[in-house]
């Protein structure tokens, strides 16, 4: 349900923009960052299977722009740290694959996801609109009835009734009972796993700290001893509303994702339309199931097996299409060495007090992902863009590329960046707001902002690190404000008694004050947060985990899953 007023979407908002464009007469940089790493590696040993997929992938034709329209594939990943591209990040060497997309495209530096936690992130992408609007303000659950709220209308939604082909590829995260389902919720097809990968048992567990079990395979499910491992359902594999696989075989989750993408590719070719495709990597997260090379991490194994991945999806997409690779949050610190690389980000004020500085919280490690951008002939190569962007602003862009029409009576957070990806302007938001996700403060709420290149706390820690450590939860007033051109460490706020501090407290008060009304004052979502054990999906209730078929047999081959398919209600 919505409630407040239906005001205009955007002129109030953008004319108090351009008041604080002239408040602050200073143009955002990004300083302390490290220079692009030269691309280079080579992709990991490929499976024969794998070397015939990408021989298909190298002869299929992405579906030529229709109309003039191109085709878009945006791809994020999960858990993902600045410091994890190597173009972002000279000590990071296994992303040969993106290092070239950054080469060839535009790397944005200052790029932001819309929340620092997984649903609202995600939310976010596909309304542009933050979770204080949206209603997404913290993760859905194994058992959740509902999802994102049905009143807000999705970026697939939009683009399937401008003509175009969707899919989605990957994590969902939204919900997935009911009409919560991707497939309710504007794409044609879909391919993946409801929520995370740790969020359900496999036969083959990924990598965790602390370690979870594979799931029983007789009599009754038992409780594992650390809450955060699951063990009364098997993570399932969904194919639009059908499970195909129960628990999922993470080995080889990465080489199916793969097969799909190409599948609707094809159709999407086949059909003479454009095609707007989703693929929401189960990478990084935790570690997938993956072989470690001699002398290699597994975190370093798994981010190059992603690479890999991204490579394939960019051969498939073809040259009449945007692809715009990012982030939905910073690493997982508390999972050790684990989770991402912050690169410079490292919260150095928080660190001193003990927690996290990274994902769930609004620190720039938390919030600040990589990001990259590639369309051959349209979007300019080997450039680095500073402007201030965000995960909220695909939802706008899109919809502009395609000649789409953004929907009616609500207000949205993301603005059209076309300029920008194009290599004809820098300018970005000059406001950015950074919800609570998880850490200090309520869920959803705005404690946190950015305003050109300051940015003020009213809320900080929250967040657990690796180890252990939870640092208080403070509240400050006047808030703690740093200078990101000049400490993107953020390792010192401003002296509350300094000129700049008092000069630039009442700008970001009156901004703070300006940016919640409009808010409160938008039509506003509510999310079903209820829980049912009924909504959580099961192949089989009869067998332990909801097995798609009885033990012993330890994987499913794709015959026997045919046979075991189950609607997924």
């Amino acid at each position: 349900m919505r409630r407040g007023s239906e005001a205009p979407a955007w002129q109030a908002a953008r004319q108090r923009r351009s008041a604080w464009r002239g408040d602050i007469g200073v143009a955002a940089r990004d300083s302390g960052e490290r220079g692009r790493a030269t691309p280079g590696g080579t992709m990991g040993t490929l499976s024969p299977r794998a070397v015939l997929l990408l021989a298909l992938l190298a002869a299929l034709r992405a579906p030529p722009a229709a109309q003039g329209r191109p085709n878009f594939l945006v791809i994020l990943a999960d858990d993902l740290g600045w410091g994890d591209l190597g173009a972002n990040w000279a000590a990071t060497k296994e992303t040969p694959n993106l290092d070239e997309l950054a080469a060839e495209g535009t790397r944005f530096v200052d790029f932001h996801s819309a929340a620092s936690t997984c649903s609202p992130s995600r939310a976010s992408l596909l309304t542009g609109r933050l979770g204080a609007r949206n209603g997404v303000t913290h993760n859905f659950a194994v058992t959740s009835a509902g999802g994102l709220p049905l009143n807000e209308t999705t970026l697939a939604e939009v683009l399937r009734a401008a003509g175009y082909s969707t899919g989605a590829i990957g994590k969902w995260h939204l919900g997935h009972h009911g009409r919560h389902h991707p497939t309710a919720r504007g794409f044609d097809y879909y391919f993946g796993i409801p929520y995370s990968h740790d969020m359900g048992c496999t036969d083959t567990p990924g990598y965790n700290v602390p370690p979870c079990p594979p799931c029983p395979r007789h009599g009754a499910a038992t409780s594992a001893a650390d809450k955060e491992c699951y063990t009364d359902v098997a993570l399932p594999l969904l194919e639009n509303l059908t499970i195909v696989q129960q628990p999922v075989d993470l080995s080889s989750l990465t080489e199916r994702y793969a097969e799909a993408a190409a599948r609707f590719v094809r159709r999407a070719s086949d059909s003479g339309r454009p095609f707007f495709l989703y693929v929401a990597l189960a990478h990084m997260h935790v570690p997938l199931e993956v072989t470690a090379p001699p002398g290699r991490d597994v975190y370093g194994a798994a981010l190059r097996e992603m690479d890999a991945l991204v490579g394939q999806l960019r051969r498939l997409a073809g040259p009449d299409t945007l692809l715009w690779f990012t982030g939905d949050n910073g690493p997982w610190a508390q999972k050790c060495e684990l989770a991402g690389r912050l690169g410079p980000l490292v919260g150095a004020w928080q660190r001193t007090r003990g927690g996290s500085p990274a994902k769930q919280t609004t620190w720039e490690g938390g919030h600040r992902v990589p990001a990259l951008a590639y369309w051959p002939g349209r979007v300019p190569a080997a450039r680095s863009s500073r402007a201030v962007l965000s995960t909220l602003d695909i939802f706008p862009t899109l919809v502009a590329l395609a000649g789409a029409t953004l929907p009616p009576n609500r207000r949205f957070d993301g603005l059209d960046v076309s300029l920008v990806l194009f290599g004809q302007s820098d300018v970005g938001h000059k406001i950015l707001l950074h919800p609570n996700s998880g850490a200090a403060g309520k869920d959803g709420e705005i404690e946190a902002l950015r305003l050109a290149q300051y940015k003020a706390f009213y809320t900080t820690g929250g967040a657990k690190a690796c180890d252990g450590s939870v640092g208080p939860e403070e509240r400050h007033q006047p808030p703690l404000i740093f200078n990101l051109d000049r400490d993107i460490q953020e390792q010192e706020p401003l002296d509350v008694a300094s000129a700049e501090y008092r000069a630039v407290l009442p700008v970001i008060s009156r901004a703070y004050a300006q940016a919640l009304e409009d808010i409160a004052t938008d039509n506003i979502s509510v999310a079903d947060y209820s829980r049912d054990p009924a909504a959580r999906p099961c192949c089989n209730a009869q067998h332990v985990a909801c097995r798609c078929q009885a033990p012993p047999a330890a994987s499913l081959d794709h015959s026997a899953e045919r046979r075991a398919t189950r609607l997924c209600l």
